[in-house]
């Protein structure tokens, strides 16, 4: 689910590499409808999906020859991965999109290797007890996650203590408020150590994206937030460490890669032999942690508020960020204009304590038509 983004090449890689142990029967993409093609064509699934229904006829005509079957719309995204030839779903789209498609996977039996965070930030209530109502593992693809869940393996988890997420800090750890103010979208895209889409890559630079694993990290480990602290790491080695009752902290090092976590949500319970993404330990000179300033990157502090809120709230908050990031990528709101547009839907949308799965597609929906509204009024 989302082949032609970041997570998606890269698992296509990972396939690649084990043509024994995997094939590729469905990929879906958003509107890329020539990488997707090409993918098609070099991996043969079954079924390719563009979301952008108006794409489909070229899909159809890129793969004439191949006896591939295409469709189109978000419909046919959103049903892709229940087939009965499905073992394993990579949840890799990018935001709330994900929600509906794994959900279905979920419905359907499927595993989850789950890279999509926004699919628990909007609805861990709702996908928790229906994972385990139907059985379904969630194995998380986020590279802290892999290595808090890493971690975890063979210990209690009734003893650990506290889980510590690590951040790079992004391109502006050590910028002002007022620096912040002057930032672009082309300095907020220059990711220091990852190479990631243009999203999740302004989710790091304001932090919100920490803020969403926090959340994110509370519905797959079942940890209470208070329990969850936020490090700031900026060489990205250790990508995640699991405190027990003892004292003991196991943590997971490996290089700024994604592939590794990828091929770790693949092939579990086993490991893939993947011998080029060796971490050259005698090249490390320092590893050092220090804590996130909540001030400069409020959308930080509000993740925790969402979550200790409840209810729709989380879903509030990633809608509203949603809009910000696109409209900041427009040029039409500056860096710390996110923050203020993400505060305004919070304090201005009303909780619903317990949301059903409706509730949720309302929530966001609202929410996005609200915040949208309001960049175009002061857009002019």
């Amino acid at each position: 689910m989302g082949s032609t983004g970041s997570i998606g090449t890269q698992t296509l890689d990972i396939i690649a590499r084990h043509p024994d142990r995997f094939r590729a029967r469905v990929l879906t993409a958003g509107r890329n409808v020539a990488l997707l093609a090409e993918q098609a064509r070099r991996f043969h699934p079954r079924l390719a999906v563009i979301a952008d229904e108006s794409l489909l006829p070229e899909l159809r005509e890129r793969l004439a020859d191949t006896g591939i079957e295409c469709a189109g719309g978000r419909e046919a995204v959103d049903e892709a991965a229940t087939g009965e030839d499905i073992d394993l779903v990579v949840a890799a789209l990018v935001g709330y999109s994900g929600l509906l498609p794994t959900i279905n996977a979920i419905r359907a039996g499927k595993t989850i290797a789950l890279a999509n965070k926004e699919t628990l930030v909007v609805g861990g209530s709702v996908i928790r007890p229906l994972a385990k109502e139907h059985g379904v593992d969630i194995i998380p693809v986020d590279s802290e996650h892999s290595a808090i869940f890493q971690a975890l393996r063979g210990e209690r988890v009734s003893e650990a203590r506290k889980i510590y997420l690590t951040a790079s800090g992004g391109p502006f750890r050590n910028f002002t408020s007022e620096q912040m103010a002057t930032v672009t979208p082309e300095m907020a895209l220059r990711h220091p150590n990852w190479s990631m889409g243009a999203k999740v890559t302004i989710d790091s630079a304001s932090m919100m994206n920490k803020g969403f694993e926090m959340i994110e990290a509370h519905w797959l480990f079942d940890c209470p937030p208070d329990k969850i602290e936020i490090l700031v790491h900026p060489q990205s080695i250790v990508h995640s460490m699991v405190e027990f009752v003892d004292g003991s902290i196991k943590a997971q090092l490996g290089p700024t890669d994604m592939h590794l976590p990828i091929a770790y949500a693949l092939g579990y319970p086993e490991r893939l032999s993947e011998p080029d993404y060796a971490l050259p330990l005698d090249r490390l000179a320092r590893l050092t942690f220090e804590t996130p300033d909540y001030d400069r990157f409020p959308l930080l502090r509000y993740a925790f508020e969402a979550i200790g809120a409840g209810g729709n709230a989380p879903c509030v908050l990633n809608a509203a960020n949603e809009v910000a990031v696109a409209a900041f990528l427009r040029g039409e709101l500056s860096f710390p204009g996110m923050g203020r547009l993400a505060r305004e839907a919070l304090d201005s949308t009303p909780l619903i304590p317990s949301p059903s799965l409706d509730d949720l597609i309302a929530t966001h929906h609202e929410v996005t038509a609200r915040a949208t509204e309001r960049i175009r009024a002061a857009q002019g």
